[in-house]
């Protein structure tokens, strides 16, 4: 069974995949190329180079071969670097993307400690890679015995980094990955609670009623169903005098449908219905584990969609934070309310930047697929910077309009705005739209409607869970407040 304190889980994995202590020996890894393998394997003995070119290895990104000493233990392994992105070994410009194939590297060499025979440009993007291709989730298995393949990064990588960013996205991988029986709404708060507690973070969480009482009738009206109470989960960290910067992420511990329940096959993955959540605890872990100089707020509105004769239905019509009453649509369009609650909050301590993460849309799934969230601000200067971190870091995000002829749409006869738009189009620009009616305040704004999930593995990318945006926005966060 899966460890209670996640975050501790995330960091013990993170450590003994870049351990702190150092290690004597380490199998190098060496990078090449077919133009440039000559010069590049200058280090190999003659037997190797023999064996390596009878052995026809067309060096093609991220295909590898072990090399033996004389007692036939490896003793190195070339790593092909050629392809449509190859990465360079003397190009400081080198194309991120290219680096990750280290992801690959870590799932599948042999268990052993290793490092890359040369330092390189990108050295820490190649570690960075590494750690996260090692990532496994096996809490589950009875017979689990991973593989353990173990980095010494290169002298100009900076370790605690590497280390820190790796503990951060495994806590959103893990949180993720655990299924909703084990992760309802009070283990997300404990998660959070840890989190806080390792960072020296204040932590406040409004629970049940009292969300009644502190008017977040939206929270209340999507989790009041469920017999595992909604809640409001607010962390703050850093000096006041700093700029502030807050994170809201979406945390519906799983997702029926409510009374417009799914079918069964739309149910099967709900439990990543948290994924925004996740990707705003692995963002926050960052900044705070990088002691940012930045006033950080994490928003965290928890909630469980379930069915029962308290449910909200249909045509009903709630109030909300800010005043603006909302006409139900559909039910199992439950994240946008419990975010406009929080967003709303958010809104009222005008932050320097504002940022939602959230498993919002289908629509988004079919705009860019599984792989490429949508990125919405109004503000370009903001789009170009966070765009800029995350294609520096490989976390890739793609900009869609806050399109202003399509708010019309959620029009409603009988409240003031209704939760979704009265056609099948553009479903996730109406959605972003909905969300951006609740911050008024707040100059700098981003929406970012994640899929929070790898269907099919990639290089750095196991399949499963993933807090989509969180390295880009740490990064975002890292150039503008260092």
């Amino acid at each position: 069974m899966p460890d209670k304190d996640i975050y501790k889980t995330a960091q013990r994995a993170a450590e003994s995949i870049i351990p702190s202590s150092a290690r004597t020996s380490t199998i190098p890894i060496t990078l090449a190329s077919s133009t440039s393998s000559r010069s590049n394997l200058s280090d190999l003995t003659s037997a190797q180079r023999t064996f390596l070119k009878s052995s026809g290895f067309n060096f093609a990104a991220g295909d590898f071969i072990l090399l033996t000493d004389e007692k036939g233990d490896i003793a190195r392994v070339v790593c092909g670097i050629d392809g449509p992105s190859s990465f360079s070994l003397t190009d400081n410009g080198a194309d991120a993307s290219s680096c990750f194939f280290a992801g690959t590297l870590a799932s599948r060499l042999p268990q052993g400690d290793y490092n890359f025979a040369s330092d390189m440009p990108n050295a820490a993007l190649v570690a960075q890679a590494w750690t996260l291709g090692s990532y496994n989730y096996d809490r589950y298995k009875s017979d689990s015995a991973p593989v353990k393949r173990r980095l010494k990064p290169g002298k100009s990588v900076d370790i605690d980094r590497v280390r820190d960013i790796t503990t951060s996205v495994f806590l959103g991988r893990d949180l993720i990955n655990t299924p909703a029986n084990d992760l309802g709404p009070d283990e997300l708060e404990a998660t959070a609670r840890s989190l806080a507690k390792a960072h020296a973070a204040k932590i406040s969480v409004i629970t049940g009623d009292d969300l009644l009482k502190k008017n977040f009738p939206m929270i209340h009206a999507v989790g009041r169903a469920s017999n595992r109470p909604p809640r409001l989960i607010d962390m703050q960290w850093g000096k006041k005098s700093n700029p502030a910067i807050t994170l809201v992420g979406k945390g519906i511990v799983f997702d029926t449908g409510g009374l417009n329940i799914k079918p069964g096959s739309s149910m099967t993955l709900m439990k990543k219905d948290m994924g925004g959540a996740a990707t705003a605890l692995a963002t926050a872990a960052m900044i705070m584990s990088a002691e940012l100089p930045v006033r950080l707020r994490v928003l965290l509105p928890v909630a469980e969609n379930s069915i029962s004769s308290n449910a909200y239905r249909p045509g009903d019509v709630l109030e909300s934070r800010n005043g603006m009453t909302v006409e139900i649509g559909n039910t199992d369009a439950e994240g946008r309310l419990v975010l406009a609650d929080a967003l709303a909050l958010a809104d009222e301590d005008k932050p320097d930047a504002l940022f939602c993460f959230a498993t919002l849309t289908g629509a988004a799934r079919v705009a860019l697929g599984p792989d490429l969230p949508p990125l919405y601000t109004s503000t370009d200067a903001l789009a170009d910077q966070i765009l800029a971190a995350a294609n520096a870091v490989h976390d890739p995000l793609w900009r869609m309009p806050f399109w202003a002829p399509y708010d019309q749409t959620l029009h409603s006869a009988v409240a003031d705005v209704s939760h979704i738009s009265n056609g099948p189009f553009a479903g996730s620009v109406t959605a972003a739209l909905f969300l951006k009616r609740f911050v008024n305040n707040t100059d700098n704004f981003a929406h970012i409607d994640l899929y929070g999930w790898v269907p099919v593995a990639k290089p750095g990318c196991p399949k499963g869970g993933d807090p989509q945006g969180a390295r880009a926005i740490f990064e975002w966060a890292r150039q503008n407040y260092k």
